[in-house]
């Protein structure tokens, strides 16, 4: 009896041993993909900014749509090893809104985070089944929306800075441009 006994000690005693040696934490970094992202790679295209004044690391952008003093740029923003691309207007060189889509490997609950720790609580937030979208309205000058949705895990969709204006139809916010594209709508 205290033979098997002590077998027993044995096997749990080899089979503890072996997998500490085959799994090592002191071998392994936790840490989620995004944390190191932050807000400030999107200052500079910040609305009321002029598109001259964009630093140089941020690259040459795309204009793919231009209207005379209306424009549409594509950017390209690098984080880690992952592009996105970000969408900015503007009008005679001053950037009306952008509108910038994440790679889904961005954790929603951290980019959250990083708004409301810039912007304060959201103003209004909709939800619709695994979607949802926060806008913050009482920024001076500037609107922010910011989608993020859920599967196995939450990741942001896209956010979107966009100017206000004095003049209703001043101009089409990039958010809405994109949304009826998406909807076969024209937008006018």
């Amino acid at each position: 009896m205290q033979s098997l006994n002590s077998i027993g000690k044995i096997i749990v005693l080899t089979i503890l041993v072996g997998s500490g040696l085959l799994v090592n934490r002191a071998f392994s970094k936790v840490e989620a993909p995004n944390y190191d992202f932050t807000l400030k790679k999107l200052e500079p295209f910040t609305p009321g900014k002029n598109i001259n004044d964009l630093p140089e690391g941020v690259g040459k952008g795309e204009i793919t749509e231009d209207k005379g003093d209306t424009k549409i740029i594509r950017y390209t923003l690098v984080h880690a090893r992952y592009n996105f691309p970000i969408y900015v207007q503007t009008k005679k060189n001053i950037i009306l809104d952008f509108y910038a889509r994440f790679p889904t490997y961005f954790l929603h609950d951290s980019f959250h985070q990083s708004l409301i720790n810039k912007f304060g609580k959201q103003s209004k937030y909709y939800k619709q089944e695994n979607n949802a979208v926060y806008s913050w309205d009482d920024l001076e000058g500037m609107r922010v929306i910011y989608s993020g949705s859920c599967t196995i895990t939450c990741y942001p969709n896209y956010v979107s800075y966009i100017q206000k204006t004095q003049k209703k139809g001043d101009f089409v916010p990039l958010i809405s441009k994109f949304s009826n594209n998406f909807l076969g709508k024209e937008t006018k």
